[in-house]
């Protein structure tokens, strides 16, 4: 995967992160985490190795984390509008948020 496909796959988990601690007060464990890295990666066609994939999982929470402290939408309802679920779950890149979150994204990845 290049960095812009890391780093839309990091966003996917990061707003993954943040929907599941809006509904049960707890972030995703390990193996939902790599779930969703096979969903998405099924869903837009991605490859990569496994030790990329863990490392994205890896900065996952602590990225999540840093979102609720920016203020980023805390409810449900308001996360789940982050998502275009016409076509499944994809997220919605129009939206503010998913940009900031994408943006911090891609900040992580060249700081590593």
């Amino acid at each position: 995967m290049d960095e812009e496909t890391k780093a839309e796959l990091l966003t996917f988990l990061i707003v993954g992160q943040l929907l599941a601690y809006a509904r049960c007060r707890e972030w995703l464990r390990t193996d939902h985490l790599i779930e969703s890295c096979q969903m998405w990666m099924s869903s837009n066609g991605a490859n990569s190795d496994w030790l990329d994939r863990a490392k994205l999982v890896e900065a996952s929470r602590p990225l999540a984390e840093e979102a609720l402290a920016l203020g980023f939408p805390r409810d449900e309802a308001g996360l789940l509008r982050l998502f275009n679920l016409d076509g499944g779950w994809f997220l919605d890149y129009r939206s503010p948020v998913v940009q900031k979150i994408h943006m911090r994204s891609l900040v992580h990845l060249e700081g590593r």
